[in-house]
């Protein structure tokens, strides 16, 4: 990807348990820039024994993860199988050189493969940037429902 005429070569990826350590860095990371670090709550020793459930690409350059997108496959009562992109997070260093492009566009990708018929996600007002790019990409941003979640 270029921008100011440098270039960041990078390539999108499934996650492997090695890259958990590097993840749970760009899971705090993340949590700071959407101003929610008190919500973050979990561990290496969660992610690790949850294997099973995390569903994850990662974007690396120069053999450093980047970026991630998580996501998992959910079943809507009106649309039917689609993918719920959880997080979609590349470093601020990084940014503006197509990378979250790239990771979104292999989460897209991934659903047609899967033959979902939709990739829902959430994006919070402030993040003018991220509406904007979703909007770009053909999102249709709809701030009708509210979020609700439930600490068990």
């Amino acid at each position: 990807m270029i921008k100011y005429g440098i270039s960041i070569p990078s390539t999108v990826r499934p996650a492997a348990k090695a890259d958990f350590a590097d993840i749970l860095t760009l899971f705090r990371e993340f949590s700071v820039f959407e101003k929610t670090s008190e919500k973050k709550h979990i561990t290496l020793e969660q992610l690790t024994a949850d294997e099973q459930y995390f569903q994850c690409f990662v974007a690396v350059a120069d053999g450093q993860i980047i970026g991630y997108a998580a996501y998992f496959f959910a079943y809507y009562s009106w649309t039917g199988r689609a993918i719920y992109l959880d997080d979609l997070y590349v470093r601020d260093s990084h940014r503006k050189y197509g990378i979250g492009r790239q990771l979104l566009d292999t989460v897209i990708n991934y659903a047609k493969e899967s033959n979902c018929r939709t990739v829902r996600w959430l994006v919070y007002k402030w993040n003018t940037n991220a509406i904007d790019f979703y909007k770009k990409m053909g999102a249709h941003i709809d701030d009708t429902e509210m979020t609700c979640v439930l600490p068990l």
